[in-house]
Parts: C-alpha cells; sequence; structure tokens
C-alpha cells in the first residue's frame, strides 16, 4: 500500500526473479516433471495440416518429449544460423513454434515473431528491419497463400539466406541425424525474442526482450491468476505475441503445468477444448470472450472445470466481466502492460472485490516500480490524478531493435519506461487506465479522455460497442467523435438520446458533436481498436450519421 499522497509504488521484492534463460526452463520443468504433459495441440477436425507426415488434432508431448524435440531442432538450427543471429517466424499456433521457440533459445538465436495475417510489404518491413537471416513459415493459411508472399517478399529483403517451411518439419528437424554439437551458452540477459509492437499509430517497432524479464513475468501472471501447479492453461492467443508464447507457453512451463494450445480462435473449437481437456484457465481478448458468450450451444458445454478466466489488451466493459464469470462460473483477472514490458505490469486477483476486479487493472505485479506522471512537467501526480503511467524494473525492454532514439523517447535517463497510458494509482496501489496520451482530445484548452467517454456510452443499453476519437476542427481545436455498434442494428438509439445519456453522466464539454454507425471496428490481432483507421473512415465519409 502506498502511505504518501504521491502516486508513486516501490517495487514488491517479496517474489524473486526467475534468472533463467527459456532452454534452462524447459531442462528444469523436463528434470522435475519428465513425464507429466507439457503441450496439447488442438486443430479443427479435418482442417488442413501445417507440417506434412505428422495426424491432425490433438498432439501431446510430455516435457521429456517437448525438451528433446527442443535440442533436437536446436542442433539442426545450428548447421543453418550462428548464435545471435535473428530468425523469423511467420505460423499461426502450431506445437512446432513453441518448439522452434524452445530449440532457437536453446540454440542462442534471437526468434522474431511475425504476425501470420501479415501481408507482403509488412512481412518485408520486419524482415529488412530485424536484420533476420531465415524465416520459418507455413504454406497456407485462412486462405492466404503464404508461400507465394514468401517466393515475392524474399528478392527484396537484404539478408535473409534460409526460407524454412514448416511443411519439411518432419523430415528435416525430426529427421535430422547430423553430428551432435556442444550447445552455446546463453544467459538470462540475453535477448529472447524481437516481438513487434501493435503498430496502431504507425509502423511497428521491435522490442527486444530477453529470457529472465519474460519467464519472471510470465510466472508472475500465473501467481497473480492463482494458476495452480500442474494446471491446464487453455488459450487461442497469438504466439506471435507475447501473450502467446510468453504468458502461456512460458508461464505455464513455470507452473510444471499443461498447455492447450489451441489452433485459432472458433468459438466451437475453444469450447470444445475447454470441456475435453478440462482446462483449469482460458485466456482470451475481449472479442473471444464476446464470441464464446454468442455462441447459441454455449450452455451445452461442461465448463465446471475452468476456475479462471483472464483477458487484456484492450479495456474490458464491466459488463463483460459480470457476463463472464456468471456464465462460466468462474473469477476474472484482467492484465495491463504492454510489449516492451515483457508483457505485463499490473494484474488483478480473481479474489479482488467486484469493484476492483470490475474497475481496475489491479495492483503491479512483485519486482515493477509503478508511477504517474504529468505529461506535460514530468512530475509525479497525486493518488488520484490522471497521468501517464511509467514503470521500472527487472521486465523492461532491452530497446527497440536498431532504433536509438526511438528508445531513448520510451525509456528515460533514470530507466522509467513512459507506456503512453494514461491512468490513476489509488492509496491501495491499484492502477485504472483511463486513456491513451496519443488519443487524448484537447478541445478549447480541456484535456479530454475517450474512454471515459466509451465506458460512459457502453452502459447504455442500446449501444454493443464503442469508439470515441478526436478530429480536427477549427475553431476548438478538436471536436469529439463517438462511432457506435448498436445492440439492435435495425433499431439504432438516436443522437439525442445519446448525448443526453452522456450530459446525465459526464461534464458537458465531454459530449461527443458527432455521431456514427458501425457494424464493426478495426483492430489489430490483440483486440486493440485501431484509432487511425477510424479516422480515416470519419474523413473519407464511409460511415453513415446515426439518426
Amino acid at each position: 500500500m502506498n502511505t504518501s499522497s504521491a502516486s508513486y509504488l516501490p517495487a514488491d521484492v517479496t517474489v524473486g526473479i526467475l534468472d533463467l534463460t527459456v532452454g534452462g526452463l524447459l531442462r528444469e520443468a523436463s528434470s522435475e516433471e519428465p513425464a507429466r504433459t507439457a503441450l496439447i495441440e488442438v486443430t479443427p477436425l479435418g482442417g488442413p495440416a501445417m507440417v506434412e507426415g505428422v495426424p491432425t488434432s490433438p498432439r501431446r508431448w510430455t516435457y521429456a518429449e517437448l525438451l528433446a524435440e527442443a535440442e533436437q531442432a536446436a542442433q539442426w538450427l545450428l548447421t543453418k544460423f550462428a548464435p545471435g543471429e535473428h530468425v523469423c517466424v511467420w505460423a499461426p499456433n502450431i506445437a512446432e513454434w513453441v518448439i522452434l521457440q524452445y530449440g532457437a533459445a536453446l540454440a542462442g538465436l534471437v526468434l522474431v515473431t511475425a504476425n501470420p495475417a501479415l501481408r507482403s510489404a509488412e512481412l518485408e518491413y520486419i524482415l529488412n528491419q530485424s536484420k533476420s537471416v531465415g524465416i520459418v513459415y507455413v504454406d497456407t493459411f485462412r486462405g492466404t497463400d503464404m508461400a507465394a508472399i514468401i517466393d515475392a517478399v524474399l528478392p527484396r529483403t537484404s539478408r535473409v539466406r534460409e526460407a524454412i517451411r514448416f511443411a519439411t518439419w518432419n523430415s528435416e528437424v525430426r529427421g535430422f541425424t547430423g553430428q551432435e554439437r556442444s550447445l552455446p551458452t546463453v544467459l538470462p540477459t540475453d535477448a529472447a525474442q524481437v516481438q513487434y509492437t501493435s503498430g496502431t499509430t504507425g509502423f511497428p517497432k521491435g522490442a527486444m526482450l530477453h529470457h529472465r524479464g519474460l519467464i519472471t513475468n510470465a510466472a508472475f501472471v500465473h501467481r497473480r491468476a492463482e494458476f495452480p501447479r500442474f494446471g491446464v492453461w487453455a488459450t487461442a492467443l497469438p504466439l506471435f505475441h507475447t501473450a502467446g508464447s510468453g504468458m502461456s507457453v512460458l508461464g505455464t512451463a513455470a507452473s510444471r503445468g499443461t498447455l492447450v494450445l489451441i489452433h485459432l480462435f472458433e468459438p466451437k473449437l475453444v469450447l470444445e477444448a475447454l470441456q475435453d481437456w478440462k482446462a483449469d484457465l482460458f485466456g482470451g481478448v475481449p472479442a473471444m470472450y464476446a464470441g464464446l458468450l454468442a455462441n447459441p450451444d454455449f450452455d451445452k458445454y461442461d465448463l465446471t472445470s475452468v476456475m479462471v478466466t483472464a483477458s487484456g489488451g484492450d479495456a474490458v466493459p464491466s459488463a463483460m466481466i459480470r457476463e463472464v464469470e456468471r456464465r462460466f462460473g468462474s473469477r476474472f483477472t484482467t492484465v495491463y502492460g504492454q510489449t516492451e514490458l515483457s508483457p505485463i505490469l499490473a494484474q488483478t486477483s480473481p479474489h479482488d472485490t467486484d469493484d476492483d476486479r470490475y474497475t481496475t487493472t489491479g495492483r503491479p505485479l512483485w519486482q515493477a516500480e509503478i508511477k504517474i506522471v504529468d505529461a506535460g512537467s514530468g512530475l509525479t501526480v497525486s493518488n488520484g490524478e490522471q497521468g501517464e503511467i511509467c514503470a521500472r524494473g527487472y521486465q523492461l525492454m532491452l530497446g527497440y531493435f536498431d532504433m536509438p532514439d526511438e528508445t531513448r523517447q520510451t525509456i528515460d535517463a533514470e530507466g522509467w519506461l513512459h507506456t503512453g497510458d494514461i491512468g490513476t494509482l489509488d492509496s491501495r496501489g491499484y492502477l485504472r487506465v483511463t486513456g491513451r496520451l496519443k488519443d487524448m482530445i484537447i478541445r478549447g484548452g480541456e484535456n479530454i479522455y475517450p474512454r471515459e467517454i466509451e465506458a460512459n456510452l457502453i452502459a447504455h443499453p442500446g449501444v454493443a460497442g464503442v469508439a470515441v476519437i478526436g478530429v480536427t476542427d477549427e475553431v476548438w481545436g478538436e471536436s469529439i467523435v463517438a462511432i457506435v455498434i448498436p445492440a439492435d442494428p435495425a433499431k439504432p438509439p438516436p443522437q439525442e438520446d445519446l448525448r443526453q445519456f452522456v450530459r446525465q453522466h459526464l461534464a458537458p464539454h465531454k459530449t461527443p458533436q458527432h455521431w456514427y454507425l458501425a457494424s464493426a471496428l478495426p483492430a489489430n490481432s490483440m483486440g486493440k481498436i485501431q484509432n487511425y483507421l477510424l479516422r480515416d473512415q470519419v474523413s473519407s465519409g464511409s460511415l453513415p450519421e446515426l439518426p
């Protein structure tokens, strides 16, 4: 608890940092629990095989089997790459992705993770910016000919010398019989991955994340979620993001649990996996929970094993948390962070009060300092005052790869990472995220935070979803624009009703001046709304006005 009036909390050091490498973590888990099931892969029945010569779902590995495959992969990788080199992985959630993650770590390689939904120009940018010398990819995914994209992109890359198909993993990697060599020494402080930021405002930056930060942070998330040792963690969160390869893969290994890796998010596939494998926890972004709750057969599944449901990536509406807890019979835990923090800074506990679970993002995890500062002066604000969320601790990235100026803009001379998020910290240490610094609307000299307006509007019975943005106004500087998804598309709520609803709860200057209709809000793979796309839609006139 913060006993001063300043919005600052020193690090809670009562739980120690795990000074491990990713390969060392797997070796420890295999030594302690060799016969325990470490990984189960769940793919759609009858779906295309990503790897030639292997059966489709479900496949499973014990910790001993997973380590053996990872060490085999490391040996094979070292015939093509040298320790310290960057290798990109471009694929959905398949078991071989996890084996590559561990194998690359054992070989001292840095894994560059890429979203399988990327198109050619985006992939080209990541390969060149990360200075990757290799790429491992699947041939096709969700109707996209990824092999054709690779063929088109490789001539435009400066360093890639190896393009490896996951399709041939069975023959090339599992069938490798070359001479065994000594694996390199890898330090916990070495870079393990380059993870690209969401890119909601422009070109993504590659955050260099180290072994110790990824492992410790994942273990802390599991601890705060009260995930049981030897439990079953099920998720469809993408492996290319820290929530997948970090929180899910490494956290489950730290707990000596079983990871149920779901190939992609399909409500029926997820519900079957939760039921069939008796998952203790399901992790997903808010959009995934909306899809699960909307499934007409939801109540037919036996989900009594799911004791904890976890989410983050974007604001989780309190109404959704209540409904998830009611329908699942679970307790909810919300995480908050960003890629640069490996990735989680704060998290609620399943046993926090209803109010804290519904309205906050919890307390900082162990070993992390946090403060809230005035965005203009940089001074720490008082408890309860809004300001920029800053963090410092073991989990900070090593920097943005090959972007020293951007690194200095994000991490100050005293080692504080400036998140760009606006929030408040109370005297108990509970954090509330109230907006994004870049999304802040300045109207007539007043600072207006869109998230506050969104939280108000989502409580209106006629609103199923909403985003609030600012657009240029010649008189006031900026105007407030609300884009609304109606609960009933055939009967959208009138502008005037929503305007009066906002004025009942918020100051008049926070009332949107313009209202538009949408059937969906553009979001990235982790569910974060892409406001720049909304601004494009508004400026182009592609969104109809609310009546």
